[in-house]
């Protein structure tokens, strides 16, 4: 009998990213491919590669069809894969499960009607979330899909963490700071130890810098505080969202701008960030090659409000012991975090510019009262983890 595997999905606005892992039975589940459906509701287009990093498919898609079609099809392509196996499950990422959801989860219906009441609080993004459940529930009822919540791993933060100065009534509600991105932290709380023990023990800031950003303060390897709130807008400056913000701007743009709700949502989601700031781009990559002035001033806003932030969650934490950056800008820009490490030395950090100019893992001194790490985060494997331990042992047992 063919080697079970499993299928990783993470759905945003315009893409469904996917990864497919086998060898479920003992270790580590390794994946086999991965790729993503980009561009959907405007011209869809599918890539593909194997574990190698060999592309398996590239291609247009018809642009009238609609999700459930687009999944049926890579459900279908899969099938036909030398990789594919027999595949027992389904897991996904999904960015928000309010206060009661702190594990991972078997979907069933009174899952899918619990989510769907939690759609106010989180609206752009949870319906992206539960759009392809409901597809692959549709393609094959009995298909076991598991739900991986991104709030999950803040919920050890304390209560006084997770409250806004704003009438009590509204936090029994659900305004609270939920944080997101827990399960890149969550891996790499699970992976430090192989790296930094002590740091693995202690006090440590991770830095999840990509398109969308934001940093954690882990205790012990448990969230404490992160600069995430009650949606994915608040912290850092970003690809495109402006981070930390006075509200009063927002109450001068509906009085004296005439914004409405809507606007204001293009306006905080798309348009702000480095990609409003240098008028240029949202990537990194784009503003560093850039000569022009208000590239270099996003550039700066990002490092400043990073290493500001950095002090912040210190505070929390009661002091520092590691900082550890990972996610794209991460993981791949050296200039971005050589900034962002010079403006935290007064917290002990001891920069080693040769080491982070060769990616690290390590990027201070070896005698730095702050060690310093670049450690690449794995969100995928995550969930393929959470998933396989959900699986019933008869599941795991179909390997040949």
């Amino acid at each position: 009998m063919s080697e079970t595997t499993l299928l990783v999905i993470n759905a945003g606005s315009s893409s469904i990213k996917f990864a497919l892992y086998g060898a479920l039975g003992g270790g580590q589940p390794r994946r086999r491919l991965d790729g993503q459906i980009e561009g959907m509701g405007r011209a869809p287009r599918i890539k593909v590669k194997d574990d190698e990093g060999k592309p398996l498919r590239e291609e247009a898609l018809d642009a009238n069809l609609d999700e459930a079609t687009l999944l049926a099809d890579l459900i279908t392509w899969l099938k036909d894969q030398p990789a594919a196996g027999h595949l027992v499950a389904v897991g996904h990422r999904v960015v928000f499960g309010g206060v009661e959801y702190t594990a991972p989860a078997i979907i069933d219906d009174t899952l899918l009607d619990a989510l769907d009441a939690l759609v106010p609080l989180m609206p752009l993004h949870l319906p992206k979330n539960l759009a392809p459940i409901r597809a692959l529930k549709a393609l094959n009822p009995d298909l076991l899909q598991v739900a991986c919540f991104d709030t999950a791993f803040h919920t050890t933060q304390p209560r006084l963490a997770r409250l806004f100065g704003l009438p009590r009534e509204l936090a029994e509600e659900g305004l609270l700071r939920y944080g997101f991105h827990g399960l890149s932290y969550e891996y790499i709380a699970g992976v430090l130890p192989g790296y930094d023990g002590a740091a693995a023990r202690g006090r440590t800031i991770v830095a999840h810098l990509g398109s969308g950003a934001s940093l954690c303060a882990l205790q012990e390897g448990r969230s404490v505080a992160t600069t995430m709130g009650f949606s994915a807008l608040d912290g850092l400056v970003m690809g495109t969202r402006p981070g930390l913000l006075d509200p009063g701007v927002l109450l001068y743009l509906l009085r004296e701008k005439g914004m409405s709700a809507a606007d204001l949502e293009d306006l905080l989601y798309r348009r702000s960030g480095l990609l409003g700031l240098s008028g240029i781009s949202n990537d990194v990559r784009d503003l560093l090659a850039s000569d022009a002035a208000e590239a270099a001033e996003a550039l700066d806003l990002f490092c400043y409000r990073t290493a500001r932030e950095i002090g912040s969650l210190a505070a929390a934490l009661g002091g520092l012991d590691a900082l550890v950056f990972t996610a794209g800008v991460g993981e791949h820009a050296p200039d971005i975090r050589a900034r962002i490490a010079e403006r935290c030395s007064w917290l002990g950090l001891e920069f080693d510019p040769v080491a982070n100019e060769r990616g690290g893992p390590q990027i201070s001194r070896p005698d730095s009262r702050v060690s310093t790490w670049v450690i690449p985060t794995d969100e995928d494997l995550m969930i393929a983890n959470h998933t396989r331990h959900l699986l019933p042992e008869r599941a795991l047992k179909l390997s040949a």
